[in-house]
């Protein structure tokens, strides 16, 4: 069963493969390599200059606070430039101290009147201030559902 539908993924990929090639040669016959260059170079300097606009988007940031990783949806406003470049470090996340952050206790209470927990429910504003602090070229407008932070026991 593996093998057959091995080799089918291969056959129709080799076709595939060939029927590109032989696109490519009636292209490259068609057009000229020089009207191609001068055709990415243009399109390479629209992207740029369109890089340096101000834009408005989404961006998901990582944040850790005392140790528990959130990820906190956001919305920024930047340079294309700014945000691409954060784009490109999104994976790296912001070391926040929980005493930089307000945040207020909430009991999680059981069907029986047991306390089952208790967490820290965070400050929107004071997230939004933090994160604005560690980003220094782009402008948090707002952020959105913050996870609860649960208190370590004592």
């Amino acid at each position: 069963m593996v093998a057959t539908f091995f080799y089918n993924f291969v056959f129709t990929m080799g076709k595939l493969v060939n029927r590109l090639k032989f696109l490519w040669l009636r292209v490259r016959r068609a057009i000229s390599p020089v009207y191609m260059v001068l055709l990415c170079a243009s399109f390479l300097l629209w992207y740029i200059l369109k890089l340096q606009y101000t834009y408005t988007t989404n961006f998901s940031v990582l944040i850790n606070v005392d140790g528990e990783r959130l990820r906190v949806p956001c919305v920024v406003e930047g340079k294309g430039t700014n945000l691409l470049g954060y784009k490109a470090y999104a994976s790296k996340e912001l070391k926040i101290p929980l005493s930089d952050l307000k945040y207020t206790v909430s009991d999680d209470w059981g069907d029986s009147g047991e306390l089952l927990g208790q967490w820290y429910v965070l400050d929107p504003q004071s997230v939004q201030s933090a994160i604005s602090v560690r980003f220094s070229n782009i402008k948090v407008i707002s952020v959105g559902d913050i996870p609860s932070i649960a208190v370590p026991e004592q």
